[in-house]
């Protein structure tokens, strides 16, 4: 790590990103047959074209290591070097444990603390203000922050005005800790739990348990106020993006390129008129992956680098809104400098390291079931289960 730039002070720079998607595609015309809709309708009240849709072994932890292990090749970082590994998401595998340790087994990334992060679409904003103010205070050097959807899986297809907007996949960033001025520079986050039943799943918490009628009644899936999201929404973007480039120093006259969460094309274009900037500074792909909550960001970012769009120095504003409600906005500064590709035996090595990973934990789980077979027997007090009388 350099010393040069700014005496102690560190910053937090993005030194690799990946995404990753299903496999399928899910055209509008396709879903036209699923649902009363049609093409032109959803184009023109979204700008959404098709979506990726997660197939039975495609989940929200799968998408988060593939992307993952794409933005560690790019970083040429070893996954034992990771400190920290967060997940944002709305979709995870399960309440509990969580979806980041999956994804730590599966990279085998042996010294790194993991956990998720909740804040539905705003959660990658989230996650990465966490995760540079980790780096910031020394406590941690090098964090892995993805954000990773399978909504398809908690989407009602019956309903239009939801089933329409949603797709699944994965991006990833990973910081470390430099020297050198640059990275995520400053954050804004806010919330407003007033308007909690605007965007939301009703049940499967502590509020609403599951049960028959919870599945009957389609209350594990996605249910929107559209016409009070879209109102919220065209608001707090623009603020978003003022307060953050005011709390940077800057102004908007300093902005290169924003990257917003990609839920509606109608509402990219309100932020752009009230921040009175020309729509081509934004990036926008919602075209060919519909809303992809808290992987939106990330996966626009990444496709912009690959296509030049993104250059060295530039100030980006990544900003996004969603249900709790939240939203936030970073900005940072793009000064990465790529590290040659994984070629030949290094790769090879990669590959390598993952499939031990694999094997480690399959060596671990079965040392566990031999142990529990072995010690089950002399659990402490309160941890036995009970036992039944046998008669």
């Amino acid at each position: 790590m350099s010393n040069a730039g700014n005496g102690s002070r560190r910053y937090a720079h993005i030194c690799g990103w990946g995404t990753s998607v299903p496999k399928r595609i899910l055209s509008n015309s396709e879903l036209a047959q699923m649902v009363d809709t049609d093409d032109k309708w959803i184009v023109e009240r979204t700008g959404i074209s098709q979506r990726f849709i997660a197939n039975a072994e495609e989940t929200t932890a799968t998408l988060g290591a593939d992307a993952a292990r794409e933005a560690l090749d790019i970083a040429n970082i070893s996954p034992d070097d990771l400190d920290l590994i967060i997940v944002a998401t709305c979709t995870p595998e399960h309440h509990f444990p969580s979806t980041a340790s999956i994804i730590q087994d599966a990279l085998g990334a042996r010294n790194a603390g993991a956990f998720d992060i909740s804040a539905a679409c705003t959660g990658f904003v989230y996650a990465l203000s966490i995760a540079s103010q980790a780096i910031q205070a020394a406590t941690m050097n090098t964090v892995l922050v993805i954000g990773a959807e399978t909504l398809s899986k908690i989407v009602n297809w019956d309903d239009r005005g939801t089933c329409v907007l949603f797709g699944d996949g994965a991006g990833a960033f990973v910081l470390q800790g430099s020297y050198d001025p640059g990275g995520v520079r400053t954050s804004v986050l806010r919330s407003d739990g007033s308007g909690r039943d605007l965007l939301k799943v009703p049940a499967g918490g502590s509020a609403i348990p599951a049960s028959y009628d919870t599945i009957r009644d389609n209350l594990h899936c996605i249910q929107m106020n559209g016409r009070e999201v879209f109102r919220f929404a065209t608001r707090v973007m623009a603020d978003a993006c003022r307060d953050v480039v005011s709390a940077a120093g800057l102004t908007m006259e300093d902005i290169d390129v924003i990257v917003p969460h990609q839920a509606n094309k109608r509402i990219i274009e309100a932020a752009a008129r009230g921040l009175r900037l020309p729509i081509d500074k934004f990036i926008v792909n919602l075209d060919r992956y519909g809303n992809t909550s808290a992987a939106s960001i990330p996966i626009a970012l990444c496709e912009a680098v690959s296509e030049g769009r993104v250059r060295p120095n530039d100030n980006l504003v990544l900003v996004a809104f969603g249900g709790g409600l939240t939203w936030g906005a970073s900005l940072v500064t793009w000064d990465v400098t790529p590290q040659p590709p994984l070629t030949g035996l290094r790769r090879f090595r990669r590959q390598a390291l993952y499939r031990v990973a694999r094997m480690r934990s399959a060596v671990r789980r079965g040392a566990r079931a031999i142990e529990g077979t072995i010690w089950g027997s002399q659990a402490p007090d309160g941890m036995e289960p009970p036992r039944r009388d046998r008669t």
